[in-house]
């Protein structure tokens, strides 16, 4: 397993989450791709979003549902300032994880984490483990606390 893979694991067994981290061959780059090989609805399918804050450079983790998109001003109010997207180069030096492979695991201790309320709707999200083509599955409250996400209304 790769370097992020096994970081995704690590913190998974940490939290006491049990998960199968699953590479599906093709990629699960897009919230529709992820859905197709999870055999699952794009609501189901965690986005992981990196953006930082405008004034500090702080980077901010969102997990929004595969149907939904950040709301930027509801962010915004939650992190206390104006954010925009992270550079991909600066997201992956900083969290391991490269676009597309985002997980809401083994994030930095300093990348504060906000998720989308609605994901808490279903028995069952998906998420990436790390790399373009891996996954798994979790209860969304789990994975809300295994993860330290703060569960927000933050989504158009």
């Amino acid at each position: 397993m790769s370097k992020s893979l096994n970081r995704v694991q690590a913190s998974a067994d940490a939290a006491g989450l049990a998960i199968e981290i699953r590479r599906m061959g093709d990629s699960t780059r897009t919230a529709e791709e992820a859905a197709r090989q999870c055999g699952c609805s794009v609501a189901q399918i965690v986005k992981s979003l990196i953006f930082e804050g405008e004034e500090s450079g702080r980077l901010h983790l969102f997990l929004v549902s595969g149907i939904h998109q950040l709301d930027l001003a509801k962010a915004a109010t939650l992190v206390g300032e104006a954010l925009r997207r992270a550079d991909p180069r600066r997201i992956r030096d900083e969290t391991g994880f490269a676009i597309g492979g985002v997980s809401p695991l083994g994030q930095p201790d300093n990348v504060p984490r906000f998720g989308d309320e609605s994901l808490l709707g279903f028995d069952i999200v998906w998420a990436a483990a790390g790399a373009h083509d891996a996954v798994f599955a979790a209860e969304p409250g789990a994975l809300f606390r295994a993860a330290n996400v703060r569960s927000s209304d933050i989504v158009t």
